[in-house]
């Protein structure tokens, strides 16, 4: 198993919903590079970042709505891209709204497919107001049982799960792949008539 995390503000990547954003007057954008070496052979995607203002950060938005331009594309099954795929958030800072984040971030992926465990998110806010993060000295972040039970509990609960998906060969095709549809039949719920 290998880990490989992707820091938005280390990379040119523009906010946006196409694909490609240097095909849409953007100088730059390395998403399509990352997504095509990183998320396309990931079985989990984890989304973890800061509280600002009691809710997401705007790098956080950003990587979903990037995400989300991907999601119209299809596995091999027929099934949208990210379908097999677990999901799960991580919220940090020093303000309250970790679980109104973790709402947020966890119904994007599972929107746009992504398989949600139970408890698969955690967060750690701190001191309310101005203070230390979860890693700096003084903050107590790594030694707040809560927090740790909780981390250890998703990152069990994703693993798990994906073990799950990987081994059962993704999720089942049958009535959600796109190839059994005729879109141009919509009084027809059932794909297989």
């Amino acid at each position: 198993m290998t880990v490989d995390e992707i820091r938005t503000v280390d990379h040119d990547i523009p906010a946006g919903m196409e694909t490609d954003l240097g095909e849409h007057g953007c100088d730059r954008d390395e998403f399509p590079a990352i997504y095509r070496e990183l998320v396309t052979p990931a079985d989990i995607i984890l989304i973890c970042g800061p509280i600002w203002l009691g809710d997401q950060s705007s790098q956080t938005r950003k990587i979903i709505e990037r995400l989300y331009a991907y999601s119209s594309e299809v596995n091999q099954a027929g099934q949208w891209a990210y379908y097999g795929k677990v999901g799960g958030a991580l919220t940090t800072g020093n303000d309250d709204g970790g679980k109104h984040v973790s709402a947020q971030v966890l119904y994007a992926l599972q929107h746009i497919g992504l398989a949600i465990p139970p408890q698969s998110d955690t967060y750690w806010t701190g001191e309310a107001g101005p203070g230390p993060s979860y890693l700096d000295p003084d903050a107590g972040g790594e030694r707040n049982a809560w927090a740790t039970r909780n981390t250890v509990f998703m990152t069990w609960n994703v693993l798990h799960l994906a073990r799950m998906l990987k081994n059962a060969g993704g999720i089942p095709a049958y009535g959600n792949s796109t190839r059994d549809w005729d879109l141009t039949k919509p009084t027809n719920p059932n794909p297989h008539q």
